[in-house]
């Protein structure tokens, strides 16, 4: 798949990045957005859109993903990545074959226009999910994620203490057989983080099976469980760098989970 380089030199606001898909959504029938919250911090408005692609019909019900970045405002790799996965889809959707994707490119829109890590209250976001958080971020999408009742949640970050990607397959055997090969995907672009310790927890070939508390994921009582992925690119690294290594990894991601579904089937 062809992907467009985003306007890396604009002004780093939400309406910036966002503006290609605005502009296709207005016509294009795959894809739909919609502002799931709007609020205002001394006197500045911030809202959190969500971008609907519908892949090309296949024989099975669609597949429904979420897929997350921009939790950190200081991590953009992501929220750029998922920008060109959905430009690029609108060019060439083959990739999306039998999915729904459901993207949230910008998470913390405060701290993304200020380069902040935290929201504008100072908290780290990525701690307060489905611990009865009243942040307004969290709060929309929590419902977000109740509302849909995703089949794989994938969610994007970066960390400025490694030297190469890795992410967290939460211990599921599922998790794993994604991300592993999403993460050889990736170290074409960048190097692998091969250290026995990342983060805080032991590791193994760049993949992490246990991670922090409050989290996005998926609803705690949501049964079936869905696939749940991070991914992580080097915060260190080049933008461009960065932002490719994220595309190899969600296209791997799409790639790999309709081939495990379609060896399920012939079980």
């Amino acid at each position: 798949m062809v992907l467009s380089a985003p306007a890396f030199d604009r002004i780093r606001t939400v309406d910036g990045l966002l503006e290609p898909l605005f502009e296709q959504a207005d016509g294009h029938p795959a894809l739909a957005t919609e502002t799931v919250r709007r609020w205002s911090v001394g006197g500045a408005t911030h809202e959190i859109h969500r971008f609907t692609f519908r892949g090309p019909t296949a024989e099975h019900a669609p597949i429904r993903l979420g897929l997350f970045a921009g939790l950190h405002g200081d991590e953009p790799a992501g929220s750029h990545a998922l920008v060109e996965l959905v430009t690029g889809l609108l060019a060439d959707s083959r990739l999306a074959t039998g999915y729904e994707l459901t993207v949230f490119p910008v998470c913390n829109p405060h701290g993304f226009e200020y380069h902040w890590r935290e929201n504008a209250a100072g908290l780290d976001l990525n701690r307060e999910f489905w611990r009865g958080s009243t942040q307004p971020e969290v709060v929309a999408l929590e419902q977000e994620l109740r509302r849909h009742r995703f089949d794989g949640v994938i969610t994007l970050h970066a960390d400025d203490t490694s030297d190469g990607v890795y992410g967290y397959a939460h211990g599921r055997v599922i998790n794993e057989a994604l991300l592993r090969p999403a993460l050889t995907a990736a170290a074409d672009i960048l190097p692998l983080n091969e250290a026995a310790v990342i983060d805080g927890f032991e590791a193994s070939g760049g993949l992490i099976c246990r991670c922090f508390e409050g989290v996005l994921s998926a609803p705690p009582e949501q049964r079936p469980q869905p696939f749940d992925v991070i991914f992580e690119t080097p915060a260190l690294a080049s933008l461009r760098q960065q932002t490719d290594a994220s595309l190899a990894a969600l296209e791997s991601i799409l790639s790999e989970y309709r081939r495990f579904l379609a060896y399920g089937q012939h079980l």
